[in-house]
């Protein structure tokens, strides 16, 4: 496997392997804000956060994603998830997704936190030449999230996925090159600092 189990930590935060242990503190976590009615996100329902696991499980088994829980590495508290997906050990690509966070920890460090965390991870570690994002056309808050890490937007592949609701969406792609993670760490890190100024 290309992605290793790791655990992963720092300001107060820890990504964990996802395992089943996390069903409870998901279900918790999605239900902070009622996630799963968002149109544009991946968020289970309260009843599927167990299948919502287990299908994490079997990707990972197959070696084409590898799902994180996000937890207050103080209080063991559950915050959402996260994934490496998309894996192409051949040419040392991962993508970032599958990502989503409690509405009480929006627009905390958090989010920076873990992708400075994975993105960290897929450079210096598994020596990743990209690593890429894809987002709804729709979910504005992504993208603008995704270009603040320092990708740059690749294009839009038209009519590519189907939403829950069944609607066809676009999909924005977005890819940062390992030359670029330097400076784009730099900026994470100088964005972290002044966050924990405020």
């Amino acid at each position: 496997m290309f992605v290793q189990p790791v655990i992963l930590r720092d300001r107060g935060l820890r990504l964990e392997p996802l395992a089943l242990s996390h069903e409870q503190g998901l279900r918790a976590a999605a239900a902070d804000g009622q996630l799963w009615k968002l149109r544009v996100t991946s968020v289970p329902e309260p009843q599927d956060t167990r299948a919502y696991i287990e299908t994490a499980l079997q990707m990972r088994a197959d070696g084409n994603r590898f799902a994180f829980a996000v937890v207050d590495d103080a209080t063991d508290q559950v915050l959402g998830a996260t994934s490496y997906h998309d894996i192409i050990a051949a040419v040392k690509r991962v993508e970032i997704g599958w990502t989503w966070y409690r509405k009480s920890v929006q627009r905390s460090h958090v989010n920076t936190t873990a992708k400075l965390l994975m993105m960290g991870h897929a450079f210096d570690t598994l020596g990743c030449h990209v690593v890429g994002w894809r987002t709804d056309n729709y979910n504005f808050a992504s993208q603008k999230a995704i270009e603040r890490l320092g990708a740059r937007k690749d294009g839009v592949l038209r009519g590519h996925a189907l939403r829950r609701d069944g609607t066809i969406r676009d999909t924005v792609m977005y890819s940062m090159r390992a030359g670029e993670w330097p400076e784009a760490k730099a900026q994470l890190l100088y964005l972290l600092e002044q966050h924990a100024k405020d």
